[in-house]
């Protein structure tokens, strides 16, 4: 990509910024400047919609208002106030990060960028967007809003999900940041392409930037970001058991590491080629806790979807016919009645079950 002139980048601060300051949403964490409440803000809005943030926000910062705070707690309880918000090694990372920060820095989160890059979770995104905001150090930040802009703006032709593409929008991002006012560039991008450069239907009529952008210019808007064709998402199918015992119910806790790490769920797992689902709940149970059951009823199927692949799970009815538990793969049980099953943190796909349990 060709830098943009010096002109031409004074023009694009003045013209977003402006912009920003007339039209930007009031969100809560723009109401405060403080590092721990920004680095939250950043870390739950990767991958999730402001929307679904906002409350869990609002919560979050209610319950763990200082990095301290958060640090105090076992991860379980963190995971328990995360939980339904996904990608929970957000979670786990920032629970580890803010104990380092308590530990060994004295409860003081880094001021420079690579201090914070080093902390677990942290990234050049997260990086720079904490630094340029609550500390107004010049870092551009790069997220997939604000790679639509700058391919829209400057015709860039590099795929946005291709491996290696973020360096090239990196430098174009470097290249327009406000040093003086970092912190509310890199906001005022992000804003800009999830308020108006959106990915369908872009409201070029009241852009600040339609005079500068390429696409717009050469009516080619419909061709960027350019995209590499993404492969079809499988769909793995999950048999899961309520086992029932004394009026009780079985649940195991994943691994603290790897996907919905750390998390409770009820027994289950993936079907084998040619088996059934009420075969697979039973090995699976098996194979998992050790104990013998026997299948009751079907009580739903779940359909959901993860970043990479979809599942559909068959849950069933099931008590305990013989056995004690001795774990296979989970890292703890509990025995629970279903009065207490508001106290552990459930998988989102788990929880559009556990209301019609009865």
């Amino acid at each position: 990509m060709k830098q943009p002139s010096h002109k031409t980048t004074l023009c694009i601060q003045e013209k977003l910024m402006t912009w920003y300051g007339a039209n930007h949403r009031p969100l809560p964490w723009r109401e405060s400047d403080d590092p721990f409440a920004i680095w939250v803000s950043e870390v739950m809005l990767q991958q999730t919609q402001v929307k679904t943030v906002i409350p869990y926000y609002l919560k979050f910062m209610a319950t763990f208002p200082t990095v301290k705070d958060l640090a105090a707690v076992d991860l379980e309880i963190v995971l328990k106030a995360w939980e339904g918000l996904g990608y929970y090694a957000r979670a786990r990372n920032l629970h580890k990060a803010a104990t380092l920060v308590t530990t060994t820095l004295n409860g003081e989160i880094p001021n420079h960028f690579s201090g914070f890059l080093a902390l677990p979770g942290v990234g050049n995104y997260i990086a720079a967007a904490v630094q340029s905001i609550a500390f107004g150090h010049c870092h551009a930040v790069v997220d997939g809003n604000v790679k639509r802009v700058l391919a829209r703006l400057f015709c860039l032709e590099h795929p946005v999900n291709q491996p290696g593409a973020h360096n090239h929008f990196q430098s174009a991002a470097d290249s327009l940041v406000a040093k003086k006012d970092p912190g509310t560039f890199n906001q005022a991008m992000m804003e800009l392409g999830a308020l108006v450069c959106t990915p369908a239907n872009p409201k070029c009529d009241i852009c600040p930037l339609s005079g500068e952008c390429l696409a717009l210019k050469t009516q080619t808007l419909d061709q960027f970001p350019l995209r590499i064709p993404s492969k079809p998402v499988p769909t793995h199918t999950i048999s899961v058991g309520i086992v029932r015992k004394n009026e009780q119910l079985l649940i195991t806790r994943r691994k603290l590491d790897g996907l919905l790490g750390g998390l409770w769920e009820f027994p289950g797992g993936k079907r084998e080629p040619g088996e059934d689902s009420p075969s697979a709940c039973i090995r699976e149970i098996r194979e998992e806790t050790g104990i013998e059951i026997k299948i009751d009823s079907f009580l739903t199927r779940v359909k959901h979807a993860y970043t990479h692949f979809k599942i559909e799970m068959d849950v069933f009815y099931c008590h305990h016919v013989s056995g004690e538990v001795t774990l296979n793969g989970p890292i703890d049980y509990r025995w629970i009645h279903i009065s207490q099953i508001d106290e552990f943190a459930f998988p989102r796909a788990n929880l559009k079950f556990i209301p019609l349990i009865k």
